[in-house]
């Protein structure tokens, strides 16, 4: 999360949603479709071979099938980004 912070952090969010995403699951700052968004990409970044049934259904619920796309291409893409700077031992900026 070093990099994604900062990035979070120059784009306006504040200490506290940063703070709370390590429990977005039960935390108030977060709406129901932000907490779905959020759960794919915690599940998407453990395991990106899929995703279980209740999660599509939760994102289905929230979004439209063309939000859905651009969610799972925006995770996939910051973890690519995560993947290659790890691999090439990027330093983060802040």
């Amino acid at each position: 999360m070093a990099s994604h912070t900062a990035l979070a952090r120059r784009l306006g969010s504040d200490d506290e949603t940063i703070a709370a995403l390590r429990g977005y699951a039960t935390s108030e700052r977060f709406t129901e479709a932000e907490k779905a968004a959020l759960a794919v990409a915690e599940a998407l970044t453990k395991d990106p071979t899929g995703l279980a049934e209740p999660l599509w259904d939760d994102l289905r619920r929230h979004y439209s099938d063309e939000q859905i796309i651009e969610i799972i291409c925006s995770i996939g893409l910051f973890n690519y980004f995560n993947r290659l700077n790890n691999a090439l031992e990027i330093e983060v900026t802040r």
